[in-house]
């Protein structure tokens, strides 16, 4: 089989987004459409993260690994739910809602397996610096949960993101609409790897928002490294592995139909979907994990097999917003969030 390419340029990666927010849905936000030519309808691009929200990638197209970050506003609630069987997590327990910490200072979603952990010691070097951190009687102490994909069989194993791969991130971090694609932790990612690694596809890094009709906004981050296939919209496949004949196949019908355990050229093991919610409702600390866990359902929706015993599949939530905390608005987030978890999955894949 031939090596894994990414499909198409920039600029057709721009073009190709279709529909990311799913518009025809009330309350769905977007910025002025762009035409993507006679006859070819319109695409819509995304509102941004919400305000105080920032993103920033560092990436390695050599090495094929990278890093990205999730900087909040200060005093941001977060939760998290681990659903995949096999997860790599630095910090995640200071967001269970039994731990005492309060916020979460960013959140690292960062490629090169266990060892990409690392870059998180750059991203709290970065928030010292700048002031952001846990409150303690002596000291500001940045609280950083993190997350990686297993990207060491896509290009060089010994490229792993590290502190300052972390740092140069949070340096690069920005409102608005971020970066998609191939880029950061989506740099090394791949999908579809059920029939093994070198009948699969790139994955990467996607983004999708939506406005709820309490002025809300929800968005989501999604690294997408899974072993599952990636749904369209309408069920149908976006990127599947690539049978003997050249064509895409499901994944999902083919290990059903398995009468023996599959002999792999390359196994697909070591795999994860990440996201994290970014919204400026107000959510206490265990609406948060209540928000995070609705999430998983947009992984389920858009990845096909998904929370597989070779998948670290993983959703945080951030929830910015003050005031009082909304009769059911953790169940209206939530549903948001699962909708738009699912988008930047397919987006990820369709900006590859």
């Amino acid at each position: 089989m031939p090596p894994l390419r990414r499909r198409g340029g920039s600029a057709n990666r721009r073009d190709g987004a279709l529909d990311l927010l799913l518009p025809g849905l009330p309350g769905a936000v977007a910025t002025t459409a762009k035409a993507q030519g006679e006859g070819q309808g319109q695409v819509t691009e995304p509102a941004g993260l919400p305000e105080g929200f920032a993103v920033g990638h560092w990436s390695d197209p050599e090495g094929l690994t990278g890093c990205s970050v999730v900087i909040p506003p200060p005093g941001t609630r977060g939760g998290i739910w681990v659903q995949g069987g096999g997860p790599g997590t630095r910090e995640s327990d200071t967001l269970s809602p039994l731990s005492r910490s309060k916020e979460a200072t960013a959140v690292l979603l960062t490629g090169g397996s266990a060892f990409g952990l690392a870059a998180a010691d750059g991203v709290a070097r970065w928030l010292e610096q700048h002031e952001l951190g846990y409150w303690t009687p002596f000291g500001l102490v940045p609280l950083v949960p993190s997350a990686v994909i297993y990207d060491l069989g896509t290009g060089d194993p010994a490229a792993r993101p590290g502190p300052e791969e972390g740092y140069a991130a949070c340096e690069h971090a920005q409102g608005g609409v971020p970066e998609r694609g191939a880029v950061g932790v989506g740099t090394g990612a791949t999908v579809a790897k059920v029939l093994g690694r070198e009948r699969g596809s790139p994955g990467g890094f996607g983004y999708a928002a939506i406005r709820t009709g309490a002025g809300e906004t929800v968005a989501a981050v999604a690294a997408v490294n899974a072993a599952g296939d990636v749904l369209a919209e309408d069920g149908s496949l976006l990127v599947g592995p690539v049978g003997d004949d050249g064509e895409m196949v499901r994944g999902a019908e083919h290990l059903v139909a398995l009468e023996h355990a599959p002999q792999y050229k390359a196994a697909p093991e070591g795999n994860t979907t990440l996201a994290c919610v970014c919204t400026d409702a107000a959510l206490s600390k265990t609406e948060c994990t209540v928000v995070a866990r609705a999430a998983t359902a947009g992984i389920a929706r858009a990845v096909d097999p998904t929370f597989t015993p070779v998948d670290g599949d993983i959703a945080f939530c951030l929830a910015s917003g003050e005031g009082e905390i909304r009769e059911y608005g953790s169940m209206q987030v939530g549903v948001a969030a699962a909708t738009v978890v699912a988008a930047a999955i397919r987006d990820a894949v369709r900006q590859a």
